[in-house]
């Protein structure tokens, strides 16, 4: 895709390109310039691609699972080849650096398939034998059928990869919609879909919003199961669409993710790391910490280097390598991430750098972007929205805390109503270990962030999610599983 080029999407269908009579505008973030159109589709094109997908299943399940790795390594293969191109695709329709996604979203979105297609070929089934009835037991998995998939804008190839990768590695085919304004990526992922391999209609893609496309799909009686990223509030319609049809919901949601540091923690590695955990992709990742709680002995040492290290993780123009963070994905999502400071400031909280302290630079051409810079901010009280509602932005919160138990650090990280990581800053193993077993998270990472194992479980508790992705997990998701019994 040339750099000024307008471009006009076509969702995929049966192998094909099919145009779509009603569009989108979507916007470079970091002009605030509609660039692209999006089809507006709704349910027309997802019942033509479900029913693309049900024709393609039978002969996709049906191959082996190394035939299916095949392709999914050869789709890995081409995209790699073009891996600079799906990264400024996605810096520029996405507001994130180029560096990020240079170095994160595409390397890991050509990783999922990669990391499935070897992973596919490693699982085994269980049985048991029943001597005294003269009976084996065993399992076997197969696949489900069309995998509904619904990813958000946030980081877009690199999540809806990690949906697509396993569940056509299991032998699903599927309907994938990406959000209406992060799609380009993924559109031209279906440009190579051909040349590796992949069959009509194993994986289909229907542009569009969620009221109209995602509705539709999610609604759907042949789509026995559904892969979901994003709001909890997105969540709950989904859950009561899929209800009357007994759907497979994997649902991985929002955080409200707190780092509780020690007064023994290595403060300079905690500071630098903590800057990263909180601001990384304009803190438009739902791992982030938006919430950081420190010993009190320690609070003011900390809030101060923290916030001489948040002035210098610079907001700027995508494709400047100085810069850290790029534009926020859309003017509703930058006005909504200002609302939340502009309240800290009517509720007595002190602003002590970023959004209303700090000048903010910009090239003229970036005047009208949706920039916002690292924001640290102090005395919100537990009670308060930015305390409880999730941000989703480049804001984070600091305050002391007396004690580890139930009055100190663990009620306050736990004082919400999501659960879906949490970091721990200490020298001192057990407490990590003590903290880490009681904190209310599907992750806990320990004196680091981000570090990812695709093998081990990911996904949240409480309002955060349900069900858990990775290796395992996702396989047993993209999976039904029999039990078999032979009389011997």
């Amino acid at each position: 895709m040339e750099p000024d080029t307008f471009v006009i999407l076509e969702n995929y269908i049966g192998g094909q390109f099919v145009p779509c009579a009603d569009h989108l505008d979507s916007y470079d973030p970091s002009t605030g310039e509609a660039y692209c159109k999006v089809p507006d589709s709704g349910p027309p094109q997802v019942e033509a691609a479900v029913h693309a997908a049900k024709e393609a299943f039978p002969g996709w399940a049906a191959r082996s699972p190394e035939q299916r790795a095949q392709v999914l390594n050869k789709l890995a293969d081409l995209m790699e080849a073009h891996l600079e191109e799906f990264a400024q695709a996605e810096s520029k329709d996405q507001g994130k650096t180029l560096t990020f996604a240079r170095t994160v979203d595409i390397p890991r979105s050509i990783y999922n398939f990669r990391f499935f297609a070897s992973s596919v070929l490693h699982h085994t089934n269980e049985g048991s034998q029943m001597d005294h009835l003269g009976c084996l037991n065993y399992t076997v998995r197969c696949p489900v059928g069309v995998a509904g998939l619904i990813s958000p804008w946030n980081l877009p190839l690199y999540l809806l990869t990690w949906k697509i990768a396993p569940a056509i590695a299991a032998g699903n085919t599927v309907v994938a919609k990406p959000s209406e304004m992060t799609s380009v990526t993924t559109w031209m992922m279906c440009k190579l879909m051909r040349e590796a391999g992949v069959p009509p209609g194993v994986v289909n893609v229907v542009f569009g919003t969620g009221p109209r496309a995602g509705d539709a799909l999610v609604g759907h009686p042949d789509v026995p199961l559904v892969s979901f990223t994003g709001s909890t509030a997105t969540a709950r319609l989904i859950t009561e669409r899929g209800a009357p049809y007994c759907k497979k919901l994997s649902l991985e949601l929002g955080g409200k993710n707190p780092a509780i540091v020690f007064a023994d923690a290595d403060l300079d590695l905690c500071v630098q790391t903590t800057v990263r955990s909180s601001f990384s992709n304009q803190g438009e990742i739902c791992l982030c910490t938006s919430r950081i709680y420190v010993e009190k002995c320690i609070y003011s040492t900390f809030l101060e280097k923290f916030v001489a290290a948040a002035r210098k993780w610079k907001t700027g123009v995508p494709s400047d390598p100085a810069s850290s963070n790029g534009a926020l994905v859309s003017k509703e999502h930058l006005e909504k991430v200002r609302g939340f400071v502009d309240l800290a400031r009517a509720e007595g909280a002190t602003v002590h750098c970023g959004e209303g302290v700090d000048p903010l630079p910009l090239p003229r051409r970036n005047a009208g972007g949706y920039f916002m810079a690292a924001t640290v901010i102090s005395g919100v009280s537990r009670r308060s929205r930015l305390t409880q509602e999730e941000i989703f932005g480049p804001v984070a919160c600091v305050a002391p805390f007396e004690d580890e138990d139930e009055e100190g650090a663990l009620a306050e990280a736990d004082a919400v109503r999501y659960g879906l990581a949490a970091v721990v800053w200490t020298r001192d193993l057990a407490r990590a270990h003590r903290v880490a077993a009681r904190l209310r998270a599907g992750l806990v990472w320990a004196n680091c962030w981000m570090v990812r194992d695709l093998r081990m479980p990911f996904g949240g508790v409480k309002s955060s999610g349900v069900g858990r992705e990775g290796d395992k997990d996702s396989y047993r998701f993209f999976t039904d599983v029999k039990t078999v019994t032979v009389k011997y």
